[in-house]
């Protein structure tokens, strides 16, 4: 009888094992190969795999969804997704980036990138640079942004973005803008990092970048925490500056107030 219950354990064990070994996209035969045995155990990794197909189903569905734009000018073989980040804090750069997917792209669970967490956005950067045709990145630095006003500075960035394309696009799709002094087509979509998996994907390698960025400035001056608020008007930001004053990064006109 022991050695039933032992040969019966090993048998899910080995169920297990089975499971673990599997593909995504071979979850379904997993479910259909086991939903027949009755035991308790293995159904409970039935039922287990089914909801994580139907998760992957759902998620398959909402990437498709975000295709729209991709599909309305598929005539083009380069469209380009644009965004940036960091517009408002009161310290660092405003970055852009330029993003040139595939057009079979299969990357799934990309979105804004201010719906994702930390780790999921530096999960896709990854992704997406080593899927994407092309990726540029744009930056400008808070003197420049004191300079021209980060309106134009964004549009610098956007710009330089561009620039660094390994191929030239034929058409951009921007996150709500229109940038000054470019030649390509230009299709601004309101709130285009929720509605265009080009823009989405562009949104998270400026995210990433940025964030990246503020953590080196962290190791450098560390009493004004830009690893946690990454420049943005935090309270206990707003206190750094007034107790240790301006650093290199600030931008003057964003900080005035608090001084």
């Amino acid at each position: 009888m022991e050695e039933k219950q032992k040969e019966t354990v090993e048998k899910i064990g080995s169920i297990k094992e089975h499971l673990a070994h599997t593909a995504t996209e071979q979850l379904m035969e997993f479910v259909q190969a086991y939903e027949s045995d009755s035991r308790a155990g293995v159904q409970k990794l039935v039922e287990t795999t089914r909801k994580r197909f139907d998760k992957l189903q759902q998620e398959k569905i909402r990437t498709e969804s975000l295709k729209k734009y991709e599909k309305e000018y598929d005539n083009y073989t380069y469209i380009c997704g644009i965004d940036e980040v960091g517009r408002g804090p009161l310290a660092g750069p405003v970055v852009a980036a330029a993003v040139i997917l595939p057009k079979d792209c299969d990357i799934l669970y990309i979105n804004d990138s201010k719906k994702l967490s930390a780790a999921k956005r530096e999960e896709l950067y990854d992704v997406i640079m080593e899927k994407a045709v092309s990726v540029g990145i744009g930056m400008v630095g808070p003197e420049r942004i004191d300079e021209i006003n980060i309106l134009q500075a964004t549009y610098e960035a956007m710009r330089e973005a561009i620039s660094k394309l390994a191929v030239k696009p034929q058409i951009l799709l921007n996150d709500a803008v229109t940038i000054p002094k470019i030649e390509i087509p230009q299709v601004p979509i309101i709130k285009g990092d929720a509605k265009s998996v080009s823009i989405a994907a562009a949104s998270i390698i400026a995210k990433v970048t940025r964030d990246r960025l503020m953590a080196e400035y962290d190791k450098i001056m560390p009493e004004y925490g830009f690893a946690s608020h990454k420049g943005y008007g935090s309270k206990s930001h707003i206190e750094a500056i007034r107790q240790y004053g301006p650093s290199p990064i600030h931008r003057a006109t964003f900080i005035k107030n608090f001084l």
